[in-house]
């Protein structure tokens, strides 16, 4: 995947500046509480994504708009600094190969799919291009990836998401946010309609 993210605060700004001048790599991850405005090692999730920046765009207002594709999952295994920035030692977070295709895979596969499908539809994004992306992707962990991103989710139920090494587990649970998510849609519809 590849997103804009917005970097304003100094440490982070001094983070990309680092990452632009050595290897163009950086460590994303969550913050606990959104609150909290000069995060610590303990106000942070230790999972997370590298990614690797493409674009950088400095703002009037002196943040940053970064341009960064996601690569892979990563837990911080130490916090190796905390100036100027927070520097972490990873471990690369393997996409284990699922087992031979099974019925349920495929089932899953598919539910994620369909209800993909509707929730587009439901939003009036409806794209037949979309769906060929989706139909496109043969591998559960993948199309999960690809599904939670466009999914509307509290951090911590993202967080555990991205926590999830087990790809058909992933998109078990993935499944399970789109049945929530088309739920929340329709019930929300039907109260506008009342």
């Amino acid at each position: 995947m590849i997103l804009p993210l917005f970097v304003g605060r100094d440490k982070s700004v001094q983070a990309v500046d680092a990452a632009l001048n050595g290897s163009r790599y950086i460590l994303v991850l969550t913050q606990k509480d959104e609150k909290v405005d000069e995060p610590g090692p303990d106000d942070l999730y230790r999972v997370g994504t590298v990614g690797m920046i493409m674009r950088m765009l400095k703002m009037p207002d002196g943040r940053l708009k970064v341009l960064v594709q996601g690569l892979t999952r990563a837990r911080v295994t130490d916090f190796s600094s905390a100036d100027p920035y927070l520097a972490a030692k990873i471990e690369v977070l393997a996409e284990r190969d699922p087992k031979e295709a099974t019925l349920e895979q495929e089932a899953m596969m598919r539910a994620a799919r369909e209800q993909s499908e509707k929730i587009l539809s439901l939003r009036g994004m409806a794209s037949a291009d979309i769906m060929a992306v989706l139909n496109s992707v043969n591998e559960p962990g993948r199309l999960a990836d690809l599904v939670a991103s466009n999914l509307r989710m509290r951090v911590e139920e993202a967080q555990r998401l991205l926590e999830c090494e087990d790809p058909v587990e992933r998109l078990r649970l993935v499944n399970a946010q789109l049945v929530k998510e088309a739920e929340a849609f329709l019930n929300g519809k039907s109260k506008t309609v009342k």
